[in-house]
C-alpha cells in the first residue's frame, strides 16, 4: 500500500527526552514513558513493548524520535492513554528479536522536528 507526500506530510515526528520510565504492575511486555518535547508541546505518555529488551534506567536521560500526532490509545487495566508512538527499527517481527533504538548522533532540543 503507497500512501500519497501529502499524507506522510501530516507525522509529526519529533525527538524527545525520557525523563521517567517504568513497568506499569499490570504488564508483562510494556514499558511506561514519559517524554518531553519541550515548553510548545510538553510532557506525553508513551507505552512502548520493549521491557523484554530494555530496562526502565536505560531509557532515562536518551533521546528518540515519537510521532506525537496519533490518536491516543487507552492501554492496560486501567485504560490509561498513549499519546505518542516511539520509533524504531524491528528486524524481525517475532517476539524473540529485540527492537533497535535510535540514537541521535547529537543532542538536540526537545521538540525537535524529523524530516
Amino acid at each position: 500500500m503507497f500512501i500519497s507526500f501529502d499524507q506522510f506530510s501530516q507525522v509529526d515526528i519529533r525527538i524527545g527526552t525520557v525523563v521517567k520510565a517504568e513497568v506499569p504492575e499490570w504488564s508483562h511486555w510494556v514499558m511506561r514513558l514519559e517524554v518531553d518535547f519541550g515548553e510548545e508541546i510538553g510532557k506525553k505518555t508513551c507505552f512502548s513493548g520493549i521491557m523484554k529488551f530494555f530496562k526502565p534506567e536505560e531509557l532515562v536521560g536518551r533521546q528518540f524520535p515519537f510521532v506525537i500526532n496519533l490518536k491516543p490509545k487507552r492501554i492496560g487495566p486501567d485504560k490509561e492513554l498513549s499519546e505518542c508512538m516511539m520509533i524504531m527499527a524491528v528486524p524481525s517481527e517475532d517476539e524473540d528479536t529485540a527492537p533497535v533504538l535510535f540514537s541521535l548522533s547529537e543532542k538536540v532540543e526537545n521538540g525537535t522536528k524529523v524530516r
